[in-house]
């Protein structure tokens, strides 16, 4: 382990790190950030504030923080400080990641207990790509100011239900069980307060299953719904489908830009959205929720077009099921209100983690769960549903494997490029889900290099959604 004072060492932490480790008199060792370094030696820093100022929060990075146990012990309301203001604060000594230095920050430290019984400590640079090793000692020297508790919950406590789809009916009435003054005792569907289907997207779904149904059919639907015409018709004359010449009428746009395909699937999944408002709440720094679906959406298009032939899903279904893969996200919203903004707040102090376990946490459920759940009870295709049930899951092979895969790929591919929501587990794309889908790793990333030079095209179809509801 090398000295603080180590001029060599040094030299390639920021400035500020390298001096305050030695103004410490710390012992430490810089090391690469890779795959399969333990979690529980990872110091998570997160900066919270409130009415009161600023207070720094360490814990392992296989731990959750836990906001309603952080107020309880320090009798304030605590949120993550916004994106802006943290990234002017690092940006002064040219960091980029926050270090879980107590010294770095004038604020109160406070810290998990179960850090110190690890025998050694790996801390942030404040550059991306570079750890710093202390042992236990050192950095409990390091805290010599800052106070102790126990305020994260272990994530292996925390169990998300990411394979059992047949107990999701069991465990979203357990949750809606646990959020309300009175036990339960009705089916589901009468406990739900789910806006019924729009007869529009009832026609359209008709449709989808009809293999006879003509342009005449799809346009004599979105011509009764003036908003959804209006969508389509813009849709069609956007710069990103670069259509020649003026867009006169529905059937105009389906026959000589959209085609009946992409039409129907993005007349559902417009009809869904709407369905179900964009929650005003929502997690700082969040993408919009109609930008993550358009892009992702984009990408599946191009990744389905790259699969063999023979082995290649409809690619309607696996573009619909790229525009509501985070349909999960606004049911939640809608069925959970009192708690969404929790929810929000925990996602801002955990950017450690997926949503998957701190939805698990607070709720009892995942958006995947109940978003798959309404999506079958409104009696769409079961792929679509197998698609947002399975989409974390990498390794998945069962059934129309295909459709949760490509969205999968399409978001951790996304993530990668700073698109969405996600943490550093959700951005590794094994070998194996591309040999899967039968896609090289270059093709993909062409497919999202393609996706990306239409990136301002893109935005503005995603503002149109934003704009209707």
């Amino acid at each position: 382990m090398n000295s603080a004072v180590d001029t060599e060492s040094c030299s390639e932490l920021p400035l500020l790190i390298a001096r305050l480790l030695k103004d410490l008199g710390v012992s430490y060792r810089i090391l690469p950030d890779r795959a399969g370094l333990p979690a529980a030696q990872r110091v998570q820093a997160v900066l919270l504030d409130d009415s009161i100022g600023a207070m720094l929060v360490l814990f392992p990075q296989d731990h959750l923080l836990d906001l309603a146990r952080l107020a309880e012990l320090t009798g304030r309301t605590l949120a993550a400080v916004k994106p802006e203001r943290l990234a002017r604060m690092l940006g002064k000594h040219e960091l980029s990641v926050l270090p879980g230095l107590p010294s770095l920050t004038s604020s109160p430290c406070l810290y998990e207990e179960r850090l110190l019984e690890q025998p050694r400590l790996l801390l942030e640079s404040g550059q991306p790509g570079l750890l710093v090793e202390v042992d236990s000692g050192d950095f409990k020297r390091m805290l010599s100011k800052a106070s102790a508790g126990q305020f994260a919950v272990p994530l292996n406590g925390i169990r998300p239900n990411l394979n059992r789809p047949d107990d999701d009916r069991k465990e979203i009435t357990q949750a809606m069980q646990s959020f309300t003054a009175r036990r339960i005792q009705q089916r589901l569907e009468e406990t739900i307060e789910i806006p019924p289907l729009s007869h529009t997207a009832q026609k359209i779904i008709k449709l989808r299953v009809n293999p006879d149904a003509s342009v005449d059919d799809i346009t004599g639907v979105v011509e009764t719904d003036p908003a959804l015409a209006a969508q389509v018709i813009s849709w069609a004359a956007s710069p990103y489908y670069a259509a020649p010449g003026r867009i006169r009428s529905v059937e105009d746009a389906i026959v000589r830009v959209l085609g009946f395909d992409l039409v129907i699937n993005l007349a559902l999944g417009l009809a869904l959205g709407k369905t179900l408002s964009l929650p005003r709440d929502k997690p700082q720094d969040a993408t919009p929720y109609w930008h993550q679906a358009i892009y992702t959406a984009a990408v599946i298009e191009g990744l389905t077009r790259a699969i063999p032939r023979e082995q290649r899903p409809e690619p309607g279904l696996s573009y619909l099921a790229g525009l509501l893969h985070s349909f999960g996200y606004l049911v939640l919203a809608h069925v959970f209100p009192p708690h969404f903004s929790l929810l929000c707040r925990h996602l801002e102090a955990n950017p450690h983690q997926g949503h998957s376990h701190i939805e698990q946490h607070l709720l009892g459920i995942t958006r995947e769960q109940i978003g798959a759940w309404l999506i079958r009870f409104w009696g769409m295709p079961e792929e679509l549903a197998t698609a947002l049930r399975f989409q974390t899951d990498p390794n998945y092979e069962g059934e129309d494997c295909a459709y949760p895969n490509l969205v999968c790929l399409a978001v951790r591919l996304l993530h990668n490029r700073g698109i969405g929501d996600g943490n550093g587990s959700d951005r590794e794309i094994p070998q194996q889900l591309f040999d899967r889908l039968g896609i090289s790793r270059e093709k993909a990333e062409e497919v999202v290099n393609k996706v990306l030079a239409a990136e301002a095209a893109l935005r503005a179809l995603a503002l149109q959604f934003n704009t209707s509801h």
